[in-house]
């Protein structure tokens, strides 16, 4: 049997060989451009290679590394047919979960899986993971591409995604210095990053039926679509001079996605010391507004599902509260004085 035959024959079991050839040639440029000078390897071995010697010199270096995925965020990718901006979403997402353990980004490696490629699909997806990873100075060092057909629904797929980076041992971040009285602090997010999109679509689009592409006087004139899809915010170009000062003033960090502020910032405070965070020091914008109004959705549970406006939290000592404050407002972020850290457990929102 020839090998024209046999490709023939994987095509009508429903992998084109030549479809995924096309998507890497079409991938190949986004992802050199992420290429830093610790990359080894060029794009297509069986596995990516980075050199740690061209860091410099560290102390005690220890690599950080997080894994996850954009979740059903993907759901309005598909029915917008927009697919440029989940891929940075994912790469910005792993990006602050690292951050938080004063972790600076070195590589990131890719897995998009799909019943039937599409190269212009796939080519988008990867032109948002480069993109998110250039932003960062993050090499998007391998990935995988993956046509199963039979095991996603037509026109969709899935993404994930894992990063590695390094922190010098003696500068993590692990919240270990918190004692009451310290300062918390938020950062404002874009929208709902990547959490809690499955209750979204059913108060938003199944329940209340509301078009994707119509701007929404509730929203200030934007489009559903444009308010969903907006990215994940990417926090280290702020954060990291924070981190490079010594010592550095912040003594914890928590980035709020999955469990919102009940379940994550508890998971950076030693025990005995708890958050009282004043809900009246921000406002939630619109999009969160509307979600909570339409579906009738009590503030413990917003709180419980969604970053609520704020994306990243920090808690530092009370005298470094305004200069770090500062500092962040320069830097391009919105900055809440949230609360204060208290004897007890757990967050109160008060």
């Amino acid at each position: 049997m020839n090998d024209t035959h046999q490709q023939s024959a994987y095509a009508r079991a429903g992998v084109d060989i030549d479809a995924a050839t096309d998507a890497v040639g079409r991938m190949k440029a986004h992802i050199r451009a992420t290429m830093t000078p610790g990359v080894v390897t060029d794009v297509g071995g069986f596995g990516g290679m980075f050199g740690l010697s061209a860091l410099g010199r560290l102390d005690d270096p220890v690599l950080v590394s997080s894994i996850d995925g954009v979740g059903t965020k993907l759901k309005i990718a598909f029915l917008t047919g927009r697919h440029d901006t989940v891929g940075r979403d994912l790469v910005w997402h792993c990006v602050n979960d690292i951050l938080v353990q004063g972790a600076r980004p070195l590589f990131f490696l890719d897995y998009f899986g799909t019943g039937r490629l599409d190269p212009a699909v796939a080519a988008d997806v990867v032109k948002g993971l480069a993109g998110g990873c250039r932003a960062v100075g993050c090499a998007l060092l391998g990935g995988e591409t993956a046509e199963m057909p039979g095991l996603y629904a037509p026109g969709e797929y899935d993404l994930a995604g894992c990063i590695v980076g390094i922190a010098e041992r003696s500068r993590i971040v692990d919240g270990a210095g918190v004692t009451s009285g310290d300062v918390v602090i938020g950062l404002a997010s874009d929208g709902l990053h990547t959490n809690g999109y499955a209750l979204a679509r059913q108060v938003l689009l199944e329940d209340a039926r509301l078009p994707l592409d119509a701007p929404l006087s509730e929203l200030g004139g934007v489009t559903l679509a444009d308010a969903l899809l907006w990215p994940h915010r990417c926090y280290a170009p702020a954060i990291l001079p924070l981190l490079d000062i010594s010592p550095t003033p912040i003594k914890a960090m928590a980035h709020i996605t999955g469990g919102g502020f009940v379940d994550n910032i508890p998971r950076v405070l030693p025990p005995g010391v708890g958050v009282r965070i004043d809900r009246t020091a921000w406002d939630a914008p619109p999009l969160f507004r509307l979600i909570q109004a339409r579906g009738g959705i009590s503030d413990a549970e917003m709180f419980r599902v969604f970053n609520m406006g704020v994306g990243l939290v920090l808690i530092v000592a009370p005298d470094a509260a305004d200069d770090i404050m500062a500092q962040l407002t320069t830097a391009g972020e919105t900055a809440f004085r949230l609360g204060e850290t208290v004897h007890g457990d757990g967050v109160i929102l008060a």
